[in-house]
């Protein structure tokens, strides 16, 4: 593992809050996600065979109900409005709805 400097650190933090901030924009309203609901998106590394290198694991946290955890199969700058449905779709599956 390389160096990385203290200025490319922040720069790859803001892009990932900016890429975070956006993703959750989308997938609020494709949840249907109330004021009293939470939203969670971060990207990790993954190394388990057959998974990408990087995937967005979305945690979702509706009052009341467990947390759900679900995983776009990509980075986070990469979660669009077509994989937000799909993940709210997942969602809605795994509450029994």
């Amino acid at each position: 593992m390389g160096f990385i400097s203290l200025k490319d650190w922040r720069a790859r933090s803001a892009g990932l809050a900016q890429a975070a901030s956006r993703a959750k924009a989308l997938l609020r309203p494709a949840l249907a996600l109330s004021e009293a609901d939470a939203l969670s998106v971060n990207e990790i590394a993954c190394t388990d065979p057959g998974c990408p290198d990087v995937e967005t694991v979305v945690l979702v946290m509706r009052a009341g109900e467990p947390t759900r955890a679900l995983r776009f199969r990509g980075p986070l700058d990469a979660l669009d409005e077509a994989a937000a449905r799909l993940l709210a779709q997942e969602e809605t599956r795994l509450r029994g709805i």
